[in-house]
């Protein structure tokens, strides 16, 4: 297996009050969105909800990833991207690295792709103390630079107003 897929869904949240990954934004709640998109690009597909080490944020989610993966590369979802397709993480797909990653308006975030070999420059980080997935991805990364008539598509959903907002872009 070349490359599976990996959904984060181990954070708390917190600012949105109860687990957002169950909440519905048009027909599908927000994981089923992301298991959308792993279906859609043909790949196995497993969620982390509980990190080997807890409380160390993306970067503790990308390590329990990579330790559990049988493949080369685990593409990363975040459970909370109702907007994201198919599409854009196919033309993250073309770039060559070891860490493949999105940036939209200076940003850095999911979608992102990591081979397998980084898993010792993850652990690193995290006994360093160096949780900052920003400078993860300056560091290490291969950026796609997406136009910003794309960057609808990587919106989070945080708060019930992030929440209420996605529900009325699909009305």
């Amino acid at each position: 297996m070349p490359i599976e897929a990996a959904i984060l869904a181990g954070g708390k949240s917190h600012r949105m009050g109860q687990d957002k990954a169950l909440l519905r934004v048009g027909n599908h709640t927000l994981i089923e969105h992301a298991h959308r998109v792993a279906e859609e690009l043909e790949l196995s597909c497993r969620v982390i909800k509980v990190d080997y080490r807890v409380g160390f944020g993306p970067i503790g989610g990308i390590q329990t990833a990579l330790r559990g993966s049988k493949a080369r590369q685990v593409l990363f979802l975040c459970c909370d991207m109702p907007f994201l397709s198919a599409e854009l993480v196919k033309k993250l797909f073309v770039l060559e690295g070891d860490a493949l990653f999105v940036e939209a308006d200076g940003r850095v975030g999911f979608p992102f792709c990591l081979t397998t070999d980084l898993l010792p420059v993850v652990e690193q980080r995290l006994e360093s103390g160096e949780l900052s997935l920003q400078r993860f991805a300056r560091d290490c990364g291969q950026m796609l630079e997406l136009p910003e008539s794309e960057w609808f598509q990587l919106t989070n959903i945080n708060t019930p107003e992030q929440l209420a907002a996605a529900r009325a872009r699909l009305q």
